[in-house]
């Protein structure tokens, strides 16, 4: 832990470095500050929680992951999961999961199961990200045509069906702004400009809208941040929100879905498991993704279980100052990097910057459309949709990951973003076990194979194994060896190769050895390494004279079988 800021100082705070890291946060913070309001929106929260999570979470994490230059805060992964839980149990239960999600992974990284969540395969995380993606974008629809539904909760067909049944309400003011705003989202990255386009989009949505209510004289209105939200201060209600840093509480203090406090209480916290999992898992896939894509980009190498660490540490935080979930966020990292970012002190400027902006910003901040939040959200959806990549694995992937891909994709949709987590991680260890199955190799070997096997009579037997044996290949290798002719009275099982046995492979070689003996076949196990050797004799499995020999190479294997005396 704290690998990143330790490589830091041991490199030396050169000029030019910092430089670099501070051009780098503040280029990050221009990006993250609209996009952390929105994504808190998008949640069911005010904005400002999701400034105050890219403030704390910027610097905690950054400060005690393990990547350097990884930018953390609220990520559009997140939406799914963390609005039913807003909706279900308020602000405060939504910070609570978050805390115990922080305990999730920080417990991961202490059992180092960094690199084994980093290894998802590909058709789970893009049938998660474009399940998402697709989410996002529907509950984009109605702020984006200022249809005024409220909260959308429910299934998906119930969604749908509330969003077309509201089309009549649509207001052109709002879906005027928000269809200007998405268009130059589309158009500004064509002209492969340095100034973040979603500034740009947003700059002129507000101005737009602004210049018309002007022009107007107050007839052309839309919802805006400082319309929809409001704050306390000093006793007084104000619109949009708070010009204060992020202010130390209590999670249990804040509100439940009733408008009260929500308590602190073990009946709340066992039914926040599920969903706090749920945000643990995403998070710990999305910063372990982006860290490796940090690392492409960067020639970096990061620590997967000082990352998990790191961002347990910053899940914890966050809510202790009104913070919702974070982890890592591949489009701010990615550009943190390409802005010349080396170190932590990037994320760390860019906190500031945030902080700074909440400060002097935040009266003008109150001006910004809804429905150019909304579009700004709906090209975030489309990014993170990975439509190409969907489709070529439709096309050309094999079946097995079509159906995986499918599977995530309609489970993140139809049904919940944990019971999606839960599933994709189910299959995730299905695919790796059937592939290492298939890797699992026995194989008779023929005279013309091998020099040993030639000089053999018919009734001893070479069979070859390659590969690991454990409990979802060591029955299917093994069981080979109880078909084998009636004549034949001795096998030698080559284990040179076998790098891995369990417990299940030590049963199913108790069981083969004594279905030979019963039928009076010596079998001799010839080259398994010591370390296994010491398990077998461990579990109970010895050498029985003339029934169960071991053996270090194939010749004194081929020589224990050709001795009759012990047949």
């Amino acid at each position: 832990m704290f690998s990143a800021v330790t490589d830091s100082l041991r490199g030396g705070l050169r000029p030019s470095a910092v430089r670099g890291d501070i051009l780098a946060g503040l280029t990050v913070g221009v990006i993250a500050l609209p996009l952390s309001m929105a994504l808190a929106i998008a949640s069911g929260v005010a904005p400002q929680h999701g400034l105050y999570t890219a403030i704390v979470a910027g610097i905690v994490v950054a400060l005690s992951g393990g990547s350097r230059v990884n930018i953390s805060g609220p990520t559009a992964a997140f939406v799914v999961v963390l609005l039913p839980i807003t909706q279900t149990y308020g602000l405060g239960g939504l910070l609570l999961a978050g805390m115990l999600s922080g305990v999730i992974l920080v417990a991961l990284g202490l059992a180092r199961l960094g690199k084994l969540i980093a290894v998802v395969p590909y058709p789970v995380t893009i049938g998660f990200t474009a399940g998402i993606g697709t989410v996002i974008a529907l509950l984009q629809i109605p702020e984006l045509l200022g249809l005024g539904l409220g909260p959308l909760d429910g299934s998906l067909p119930e969604k749908v069906t509330r969003i077309a049944a509201g089309l009549g309400g649509l207001r052109w003011e709002d879906t005027l702004i928000g269809l200007l705003t998405f268009a130059i989202l589309l158009g500004w990255g064509r002209l492969k400009s340095r100034i973040p386009g979603h500034l740009i989009a947003l700059l002129a949505g507000t101005l737009l809208a602004l210049l018309l209510g002007w022009a107007s004289d107050g007839g052309f209105q839309v919802a805006t941040i400082g319309s929809r939200f409001e704050y306390l201060l000093d006793g007084e209600t104000l619109p949009g929100i708070p010009p204060l840093p992020p202010q130390p509480l209590l999670p249990w203090h804040l509100p439940g879905p009733d408008g009260t406090p929500i308590g602190l209480s073990f009946e709340l916290l066992r039914a926040l498991i599920a969903p706090a999992f749920a945000i643990a898992m995403l998070g710990a896939l999305e910063s372990l993704l982006c860290a490796t894509v940090a690392d492409g980009l960067s020639g970096g190498r990061h620590n997967p279980n000082d990352e998990l660490i790191g961002q347990g540490l910053g899940n914890l935080a966050v809510p202790f100052f009104g913070g919702i979930p974070a982890t890592a966020a591949i489009a701010r990292t990615a550009a943190n990097v390409r802005a010349g970012a080396g170190s932590p002190l990037a994320s760390v400027v860019h906190a500031m910057f945030i902080l700074l902006a909440i400060a002097s910003l935040a009266p003008a901040l109150a001006h910004i459309p809804m429905a150019a939040m909304a579009a700004l959200l709906l090209m975030v959806a489309w990014n993170m949709s990975e439509a190409r990549h969907f489709m070529r694995i439709l096309r050309g992937a094999p079946r097995g990951d079509v159906a995986t891909l499918l599977t995530c994709f309609g489970l993140t949709v139809l049904v919940s973003m944990e019971i999606a987590v839960a599933v994709g991680m189910g299959l995730a260890a299905v695919l790796f076990i059937r592939r290492t199955i298939e890797l699992t190799q026995i194989q008779l070997v023929e005279p013309a194979q091998h020099p040993h096997a030639a000089q053999l009579p018919n009734d001893v037997l070479i069979y070859d194994i390659n590969g690991p044996l454990f409990f979802g290949a060591a029955q299917k290798a093994l069981s080979a060896l109880t078909s084998v002719r009636p004549e034949v009275r001795a096998i030698i099982l080559d284990c040179s190769d076998v790098t891995l046995m369990d417990l299940t492979a030590m049963v199913a070689m108790e069981s083969i050895a004594a279905n030979l003996r019963q039928r009076g076949v010596k079998l001799v196990i010839n080259g398994l390494a010591p370390r296994m050797l010491l398990k077998l004799r461990r579990y109970g499995i010895r050498r029985r004279r003339g029934e169960l020999e071991f053996a270090r190479s194939i010749a004194q294997a081929t020589r224990i079988a050709l001795d009759r005396s012990n047949g």
